[in-house]
């Protein structure tokens, strides 16, 4: 931790204003999940998420994954003729919200009534997504993970 997240007792930034929140809704041509919006509201990112993510992303690089690098390729690998994996469609539709070695994606196809989008972990070194219910029970397993890995 850096001198500021000890002083301050956060490992993120101040929060997103709704300016900011508004503007990247605008950007990315959706409305955010309630629990991502809410998040950001309180700290526009976050730092030392653990395991192998390193950054859950503040408002303004918040993509599609579809819009990066790692995306187009993931996409590519994932859309080969001899691969129909339905990971291809996830890595189509999601937002990229966090990153590392591992991605968070939130799948804008997989949405319940009160509008919260699916999650997933997307890990590449074994090719394997999970799913959660949503952006806070994906957030709520990796810092219970933290806790425990102590």
């Amino acid at each position: 931790m850096t001198a500021e997240q000890r002083e301050t007792h956060g490992l993120g930034p101040g929060p997103a204003s709704e300016q900011t929140l508004a503007a990247t809704e605008a950007r990315l041509g959706t409305r955010l999940p309630p629990s991502l919006r809410t998040f950001l509201s309180v700290t526009d990112g976050w730092y030392g998420v653990g395991g192998w993510i390193e950054l859950v992303r503040p408002c303004r690089k918040i993509d599609w994954l579809r819009n990066t690098a790692s995306g187009e390729r993931l996409i590519e690998l994932y859309s080969e003729a001899d691969r129909q994996d339905e990971l291809a469609d996830l890595f189509r539709n999601a937002l990229m919200i966090a990153g590392g070695e591992d991605l968070w994606l939130l799948d804008p196809t997989d949405v319940r009534p009160d509008g919260e989008w699916a999650a997933h972990e997307f890990e590449p070194k074994y090719g394997e997504a999970e799913r959660y219910a949503d952006f806070s029970a994906l957030f709520h397993a990796s810092m219970l993970l933290m806790t425990e890995e102590g």
